[in-house]
């Protein structure tokens, strides 16, 4: 529905068209009498077309003074209507009415615009104010002063500047300028890959090329206008992803879906929180403000990521339109009146809802801990406590409507419940759908819990040195070794090659230091005894106390939640109450005393990059972004990276809201892009393909 607001200054003063007049440039200042035939600008004189003032508006000729602020003007006879571009703004006027429409936005004026001596009048302050400009009125002297500070506005996909690759038959161009003030242009640029089926190509003769958009192509059901664009977020341990430089045939398996590969950089954890999301959505609402000049569906958006960048991917999603974001967004002149939701997202192990990481690791994995000092232990079962009293006040809820809660046990800390009796079935769950999968016999690949398992990983997303990466697909990427994340050591899941003749075999090596798994032949099904057993099998802990916000500020989510020096920080609030009077307290309360760049402090950052936040009715900021509509969540359910509360809670969460929800554990992966079958990259174009409607 349309928003409409009234336009209510006791006076709209006006601005002039002269005759003959040079444009009013960047950091110019014009000012004119109301009723004089004279307008100085920039401290010259020239002639104009006296403004006059009608019911308390004074109205001025259209052309000259758009013009001379820099706009491009449009007039069209049959409607009546002039239509006003500058800096990614359409303003749309209608003669006779006082309904203007910016964006797609409608205002009412005081004073319609009219014709007089065939000039199109119009309104001063709303045209110069809608542009940028400053306007002052001086009612004594009836004199009117148009102010422009000096700007850079964006120049937009330059269409005779898109580069060829003919083996792979893609156009792409890359260094294209997402915000107006990059903080730094080696992350805030973007790249796009285009299938050249899409393109009307002329050669420049310089190795460029000057491309229209050929609308009647098709690949598959998709044109030009309709395509998906997908977005990368390869930002593990929450690093910077540097902007494309160059070409990558790793996108092909995209753009031969028929799909826009859109590649922006952004800022990392040396940056601070929220600089990686700021970031990608500059780079989304950039991408709408192109309009019909940016090819794919801007309706239609993916993400997708993994670890950190799963998490990133998951932030994009569950922060569309968020005011919080609105002061990092201004800061680096991105586009504020287009929208930064996206469509879908991709999440392979999300590392989220960092507020309460630390208590979540500690009560599913804390357990697995040994030979910890009285005050860690005391620290473990505390944050484990504190766990089961947040989670008891989201009110989760299953398919079925029941409530998901967590109760006290005679053992362990509070491993009873209906979220306890969830978890558990998640894992069962998780086991039978590979025995349902698997064809024995059955070799398991050496892993460390990190590698690339019966379902591996793509090799089509851009990374480190800022250019989409090459490698086949299927090809093995060590995400532990990239992230800078500190681990003690890989968990459970390492292994050497093993190669299992029968399910029974299989089972067996489960069970080979205690029995936890039951197998039904007859039913090809298996059950565990417990979730602790299964965590003290297959998932022990990988981290130290705390596993986030680490004691020493070391671990990469510190720096995340530092002040842009790369430097960590403390940021977790439940941890900050459990080591007081401790030798940690005066850190904590120096850490979380501090505000960033902007003056949000560490509550408002926190909130910003916690997807619950926004989901879930027992925080502050429920219903107030626009979440993504799809979803699909991967994650390894042997990794130990995360309690697997985490990924369980975001898909509650999002069903919740009404969510399409795609969400699966993968039996004995790791901290990789888990997948039950297939590879990574396939199985997310499928899923692309199957929430446009043309699953193939």
């Amino acid at each position: 529905m349309r928003k409409f607001r009234r336009i209510t200054a006791a006076i709209v003063c006006a601005a002039a068209a002269f005759t003959s007049a040079s444009a009013l440039a960047a950091g110019s200042t014009l000012s004119f009498v109301v009723g004089s035939d004279k307008i100085t600008i920039n401290g010259t004189e020239t002639d104009m077309v006296p403004a006059y003032i009608v019911d308390g508006t004074t109205l001025v000729p259209l052309r000259v003074i758009s013009e001379g602020l820099g706009a491009d003007v449009d007039w069209n006879g049959e409607t009546r209507t002039v239509t006003v571009k500058y800096g990614g703004k359409t303003i749309t006027l209608t003669i006779g009415s006082k309904t203007v429409d910016v964006d797609g936005t409608a205002s009412e004026l005081l004073a319609a615009p009219e014709i007089t001596d065939d000039r199109t009048m119009v309104p001063i302050r709303f045209i110069s104010e809608t542009m940028g400009a400053k306007v002052d009125w001086d009612e004594k002297t009836r004199t009117v002063t148009v102010e422009k500070e000096e700007d850079n506005v964006l120049a937009g996909i330059d269409n005779t500047k898109w580069s060829y690759n003919a083996d792979d038959n893609i156009y792409w161009q890359v260094g294209i300028n997402y915000c107006a003030s990059p903080a730094d242009t080696t992350y805030e640029t973007m790249g796009i890959y285009v299938p050249g089926e899409y393109m009307s190509a002329k050669d420049n003769g310089d190795g460029t090329f000057t491309c229209t958009f050929n609308k009647s192509a098709k690949i598959g059901n998709y044109s030009v206008s309709t395509a998906p664009i997908v977005i990368p977020v390869e930002t593990p341990g929450y690093s910077a992803m540097k902007a494309p430089t160059g070409y990558s045939s790793s996108v092909k398996t995209f753009t031969d879906e028929g799909f826009i590969y859109a590649n922006p950089g952004c800022r990392g954890r040396d940056h601070g929180a929220p600089l990686g999301v700021t970031d990608l959505k500059a780079a989304i609402r950039f991408m709408r403000a192109q309009g019909e000049a940016m090819p794919g569906s801007a309706e239609r958006i993916f993400t997708f990521g993994m670890s950190g960048g799963g998490a990133q991917s998951a932030l994009v999603g569950a922060t569309g339109d968020s005011e919080l974001y609105d002061p990092y967004l201004e800061a680096i002149g991105a586009v504020m009146d287009r929208s930064d939701a996206v469509y879908g997202s991709m999440c392979w192990c999300p590392i989220t809802s960092l507020d309460y990481a630390d208590a979540a690791y500690e009560w599913n994995l804390g357990m697995t801990r040994t030979d910890l000092s009285e005050e860690e232990q005391r620290i473990s079962d505390a944050l484990a406590e504190e766990f089961a009293k947040h989670l008891n006040s989201l009110g989760l809820k299953d398919k079925d409507g029941n409530a998901l809660m967590l109760g006290k046990s005679d053992e362990g800390i509070y491993m009873a419940g209906t979220y306890y009796d969830y978890l558990v079935s998640v894992v069962e769950g998780s086991l039978n759908n590979f025995l349902a999968d698997t064809t024995f016999p059955y070799t398991k690949k050496a892993s460390s819990g990190f590698s690339v398992g019966r379902g591996g990983m793509g090799g089509g997303m851009p990374m480190g040195g800022g250019m989409p990466m090459g490698g086949a697909p299927g090809g093995e990427m060590n995400y532990e070794e990239m992230d800078g994340i500190s681990r003690n050591n890989t968990g459970s899941t390492a292994a050497e090659e093993t190669t299992y003749e029968t399910v029974e075999d299989y089972i067996a090596s489960l069970n080979k230091d205690f029995t936890w798994v039951s197998y039904d032949a007859k039913t090809n099904t298996a059950k565990i005894t417990s979730l602790t057993d299964f965590v003290k099998a297959c998932k022990t802990a990988s981290k130290g106390i705390a596993a986030f916000d680490q004691l020493d500020r070391a671990q990469g989510e510190n720096t995340l939640f530092g002040y842009g020096d790369g430097n960590g920080a403390h940021f977790d609030a439940v941890l900050a109450e459990l080591v007081k009077g401790t030798e940690y307290e005066a850190d904590f309360v120096s850490d979380m005393a501090k505000k960033d760049a902007v003056g949000s402090d560490i509550k408002t950052r926190m909130n910003m990059y916690t997807p619950l936040y926004y989901l879930n009715s027992s925080y502050e900021g429920y219903k107030k972004s626009t979440p993504a509509k799809v979803w699909r969540i991967r994650t390894g359910i042997n990794q130990s990276d995360t309690a697997l509360s985490t990924e369980v809670n975001l898909a509650l969460a999002l069903e919740a809201e009404g969510c399409d929800v795609d969400f699966e554990t993968v039996w004995g992966e790791g901290h990789t892009k888990a997948e039950r079958t297939g590879t990574s990259d396939a199985n997310f174009v499928e899923w692309v393909n199957k929430c446009m409607g043309t699953k193939k």
